[in-house]
C-alpha cells in the first residue's frame, strides 16, 4: 500500500530543501556568488535539480495516498461508533480529518470531547479527583490499579461514554450527569457526546510538548490507555514531532504497560497517518495494539508493514 521508500523520499526532500535554502540564502554566499567557480555553480544547480525531483516524488506520493484512501479504509469500521477526544494542543485540521476518515470507513462519530488546559493542570488534580469520586456511575467501579488522576479520569470517561461488546456500563441519565459534572468543573467541553455509548475511542494530541509541560504528557497518556480499556479499543494520535520529550505518545511508547493498552500513530497530520489511524482501530477491535508512524518507537510505518520506518 504505502512503502517505507516513499517516506524515505519525503524526509530526504525536506532535508535537502533546507540545506539548499540555507546555502543559497545566506548573506555570505549571496555576496560571493559572482566569484564562484564553474564547478561550484554546477554543484548548486545539481542540488537544486535534485531537490526539485524529490519534491515532485513527494507530491506524487502524497497524491497517491490521498487517491487510495477511500479504497483502503472503505467499510473497515462499518457499523461501529467512535468517540473523538481532543487533548490541549490538538490541531483542528487533524481532528476534522480524523472525523472524515472515520465516516469514510463506515463508522459514526458518537461525539467529541475536549480536555481543557485545566484538565492537565497540576494545580487542579485534587479537584478533578473529587469530581471523579462523586460521578462514578451506580453499579460501576473504577479499576483499583489506576491511582493517578489521568488514569482514573480516563476510566471514568470510558465508563460514561464507551461500552465493550455492546454492553454499556452507564445509563443515559448517568452519562449526562457525569459529563455535566466534569464540564461544570471546567475539565472538559463537549458537543453531542453521551447520547449513546461508543465502541471505540481516539485521543488526538498535537506535536511535541514544551519542556515546561511537567507531567501533562503522562496524564494524557494514562488517560488514553485507561479510556481505551473501557471500550473495544482505542488509539492515541499525534502529529509529526509527537514522539519527542515527554509528549503523550513518547510516554506510552516508553512504558510497555501503556503500550499494550492503547495503539499510537505519530503522523496524523499526513494522509498516511490518517489511513493508519483507521486501520489501527480495526486492529484494536480484534484485540491487537501497535505503534505506527515515522517517529521514535514506531514499530512499522502502518498496519501490515513489516519494516521499521526510516529515521
Amino acid at each position: 500500500m504505502i512503502s517505507v521508500r516513499q517516506h524515505a523520499i519525503s524526509l530526504a526532500a525536506v532535508f535537502l530543501a533546507l540545506t539548499v535554502g540555507l546555502f543559497i540564502g545566506s548573506g555570505f554566499v549571496g555576496d560571493r556568488m559572482n566569484s564562484l567557480t564553474g564547478t561550484s555553480r554546477d554543484r548548486i544547480g545539481a542540488l537544486q535539480d535534485e531537490r526539485d525531483q524529490l519534491n515532485d516524488q513527494l507530491n506524487s506520493a502524497n497524491s497517491f495516498d490521498t487517491a487510495i484512501t477511500g479504497r483502503v479504509i472503505d467499510g473497515t469500521l462499518r457499523g461501529q461508533s467512535v468517540l473523538v477526544v481532543t487533548a490541549p494542543g490538538a490541531a483542528d485540521a487533524d481532528v476534522a480529518a480524523i472525523k472524515d476518515a472515520v465516516a469514510g470507513a463506515g463508522a459514526k462519530v458518537s461525539g467529541q470531547i475536549a480536555l481543557t488546559p485545566q484538565f492537565v493542570s497540576d494545580q487542579k488534580s485534587e479537584q478533578l479527583s473529587t469530581i471523579i469520586d462523586q460521578t462514578i456511575p451506580p453499579g460501576s467501579t473504577l479499576r483499583a490499579e489506576l491511582v493517578d488522576s489521568g488514569g482514573r479520569a480516563g476510566d471514568l470517561l470510558g465508563a460514561l461514554t464507551l461500552d465493550r461488546g455492546g454492553k454499556g456500563a452507564a445509563s443515559a441519565d448517568d452519562r449526562r450527569t457525569g459529563l455535566e459534572a466534569l464540564r461544570d468543573g471546567g475539565f472538559i467541553d463537549y458537543a453531542g457526546a453521551g447520547s449513546t455509548p461508543a465502541d471505540l475511542a481516539v485521543v488526538v494530541t498535537g506535536g511535541s510538548y514544551p519542556e515546561d509541560s511537567g507531567a501533562q504528557g503522562q496524564l494524557v497518556a494514562r488517560f488514553a490507555a485507561a479510556l481505551s480499556g473501557r471500550g473495544d479499543g482505542g488509539a492515541l494520535l499525534g502529529r509529526t514531532g509527537s514522539t519527542a520529550g515527554g509528549s503523550p505518545i513518547a510516554v506510552v511508547r516508553s512504558d510497555p504497560g501503556l503500550g499494550n493498552a492503547v495503539s499510537t500513530v505519530d503522523n496524523v497530520d499526513q494522509q498516511t497517518g490518517r489511513i493508519t489511524s483507521i486501520l489501527v482501530l480495526q486492529e484494536e477491535k480484534g484485540g491487537r495494539t501497535g505503534a505506527y508512524g515515522t517517529g521514535a518507537g514506531a514499530k512499522a510505518i502502518t498496519v501490515g508493514a513489516t519494516d521499521r520506518p526510516s529515521t
